[in-house]
């Protein structure tokens, strides 16, 4: 029960938060904090060249692979989202609209999607530490800054982000072209933990404190948060929230439902990877190691 913690306990859970904390020592508690991933230099052993191409396999063009592979593996989609479009009809091979699911074909085919030449590229992965006023949309009717903008330099795939971050979040953002991981990452019976730093117009209140974590009703249900604590007991405006839900805005909706403002919101940790050594509106490659512990699922 939150309001009924000791002092240490309480004094673990604000060093958790807080950005400033250095000590890599792992508070009791918590199996994998986002500490874990933040004592490595990303570049110190991978080129960004091997960090693209993940020890690609040579396979054989004429080896038969299922159209819905097919589709993920060029990134247009994950493989169930690839049988819906399937049954749909726009999806051609060679010319000729294939509806039955199961169907294999050969790298050689020319396969079409919405009419368009789909390509098999590479698996990219990308880590991005977002800036303000900045859209995760590939374009923007008004012109404005979009993560594609930041990451232009990243090579010729065609990636998309793996969640949203609306236009005002800043923090850690994971853009790709593996529709498989992505629809992993964000399906809700994988939701993955996300953890974010605060800052709202006012202190906020102890009593609000223990509401968020005990439950707070919104116009879409119940949502409950893992662990919530102030960053430092002298600035309570600055709130540290760790949270595994996926729904929409959901943690400017929580403050906004109890009348507070959200001044800044960054997130520091999704699916166990950080922003550590990352500037505002620059970006990495993710290791080798991050994208096989992303897709064997140990990160939680």
């Amino acid at each position: 029960n939150y309001h009924h913690e000791n002092e240490d306990n309480e004094h673990q859970r604000r060093s958790r938060f807080n950005p400033n904390n250095n000590n890599r020592q792992q508070p009791q508690g918590y199996s994998r904090p986002f500490h874990r991933t933040a004592d490595y230099d990303p570049n110190a052993k991978y080129s960004k060249k091997k960090q693209m191409e993940y020890k690609s396999l040579f396979v054989d063009p004429n080896e038969p692979i299922r159209l819905n592979k097919y589709l993920a593996n060029a990134g247009i989609c994950s493989r169930r989202e690839a049988d819906e479009f399937i049954t749909t009809g726009v999806v051609t091979v060679n010319g000729e609209v294939v509806k039955e699911l199961g169907t294999k074909i050969k790298r050689s085919d020319v396969v079409k999607f919405h009419d368009e030449i789909v390509n098999l590229e590479h698996k990219v992965y990308i880590l991005l530490n977002k800036p303000k006023d900045c859209v995760t949309t590939s374009d923007d009717p008004q012109a404005r800054l979009t993560v594609m903008d930041l990451i232009k330099d990243a090579g010729n795939e065609r990636v998309y982000s793996v969640g949203r971050l609306d236009r005002n979040t800043t923090g850690v953002l994971l853009l790709t072209n593996d529709g498989d991981l992505a629809s992993k990452l964000t399906h809700p019976q994988y939701l993955k933990k996300k953890i974010y730093i605060v800052h709202t117009d006012k202190n906020v209140t102890k009593h609000d404190m223990e509401k968020i974590a005990s439950g707070i009703q919104l116009e879409d249900g119940e949502i409950h948060v893992d662990e919530i604590s102030y960053t430092d007991e002298t600035k309570r405006n600055q709130i540290g929230i760790e949270i595994h839900s996926g729904k929409n805005r959901i943690v400017r909706r929580i403050f906004e439902s109890l009348g507070y403002k959200i001044i800044k919101l960054d997130r520091v940790l999704f699916a166990g990877l950080t922003k550590k050594g990352l500037q505002r509106g620059e970006w990495r490659y993710l290791t080798e190691k991050e994208v096989s512990f992303l897709k064997m699922g140990s990160f939680e």
